[in-house]
């Protein structure tokens, strides 16, 4: 779970730094990468 916390949030940046995609389509990946990260940490992974 951990790659894919670490894929999601790099996208976000390149999403983010690299084409300043407008909308929040780029955000959702933040989103999940953060709420996959509570999860796991709530369950104690």
């Amino acid at each position: 779970m951990e790659i894919l916390i670490i894929v999601l949030f790099v996208l976000w940046l390149t999403g983010f730094l690299a084409f300043h995609i407008t909308g929040g389509l780029i955000h959702v990946l933040l989103v999940v990468a953060i709420i996959l990260l509570v999860l796991r940490l709530i369950r104690g992974e």
